[in-house]
């Protein structure tokens, strides 16, 4: 592993914002001197940007890209990227600008504290009202599968040290969360204030169902949270239905009559129902990740890469290739 900073960037249907972040990715980096490189992991976007990402590898020997068969996911894309990443120090950050390259150095210098991963928390996010909303759901249900109090301040803009993807060097789900996967191998984090932008070229695509179904993937696949809470839930409706059924028999010893009323017996059997179909739907949940796992569905398929070494290409991807 060599001294320096690689900077990995997952790329989906951003060209307009590419000769932008290009520049700005390569000042900056330049600023703070010694060897870096920068791997752009095109996320099966089929809009010109592969091509153009292709053309910056050729001009410029610190680009390295790397094109996945389709869209996997910017999670994805992260772990193809960090197994491909040659230098000590990784840096990612998101193909839309809205993280400043110019913060990079704050999240090194907090590095070299003695942390071994630091997040750029945005100090005010410049998102719609309901994609902030999820946003703070996906946080929460972090927390839970983290279990580490930096979690309600991660982004995607973060810097930590190679050497930790050995902690997650097996993983091959497709389900996955680099921030989870990072708690696997160190409990240092850290997080420091950034500026957040505007996006000014292009659309977001990532959608607020998107967060949520990233939240639920993260809570069923990385915690046993779910399972605890089906378990607490079925407990609870336990303990009422015994307080029912002393309230029954009491009334019928003490008064000699019993509960008037159908409605009253439906509404106990309809609460009783639904709390073992919660459980139910919990536990298939767990049925689900554990059955798709079973099948060994990749991570990602890298389709082609150019500017990688034979054996980094091989590293990158230990399941399948394309081509």
């Amino acid at each position: 592993m060599q001294p320096g900073h690689t900077v990995i960037v997952p790329i989906y249907k951003s060209l307009e914002c590419l000769p932008n972040l290009y520049r700005r990715l390569t000042e900056c980096m330049a600023a703070l001197g010694g060897a870096y490189e920068i791997i752009l992991v095109e996320d099966g976007g089929n809009d010109g940007s592969w091509e153009h990402i292709q053309s910056l590898a050729k001009s410029d020997g610190r680009v390295k890209a790397i094109k996945l068969s389709r869209n996997y996911g910017q999670h994805n894309a992260l772990l193809c990227g960090i197994r491909a990443a040659s230098m000590e120090t990784i840096i990612t950050i998101d193909d839309d600008l809205q993280n400043p390259p110019e913060e990079i150095p704050k999240l090194l210098a907090k590095l070299r504290d003695g942390f071994d991963v630091v997040y750029g928390t945005p100090d005010h996010e410049r998102h719609g009202f309901l994609r902030n909303i999820a946003s703070v759901v996906t946080k929460l249900v972090l927390q839970g599968a983290m279990g580490a109090s930096t979690a309600r301040k991660v982004s995607a803009f973060r810097v930590f040290r190679t050497r930790l993807r050995v902690a997650f060097d097996r993983f091959h789900s497709p389900f996955l969360s680099i921030d989870v996967l990072l708690t696997w191998g160190t409990s240092r984090f850290a997080a420091v204030s950034v500026q957040h932008d505007a996006r000014v070229l292009g659309a977001s695509h990532y959608t607020v169902t998107k967060l949520l179904n990233h939240a639920m993937n993260m809570v069923t696949g990385f915690s046993t949270l779910p399972l605890r809470l089906a378990s607490w839930v079925g407990f609870a409706f336990t303990f009422l239905g015994m307080l029912v059924l002393v309230f029954v028999v009491g009334r019928y010893l003490l008064l000699g009559g019993g509960v008037p009323g159908f409605p009253f017996l439906a509404s106990i059997i309809a609460i009783f129902s639904g709390a073992q179909l919660f459980a139910l739907g919990v536990m298939g949940e767990y049925l689900a990740r554990m059955h798709s796992r079973s099948m060994a569905k990749p991570a990602y398929v890298m389709e082609t890469a150019e500017g990688l070494p034979a054996a980094s290409i091989a590293s990158t991807q230990p399941l399948y290739a394309v081509g």
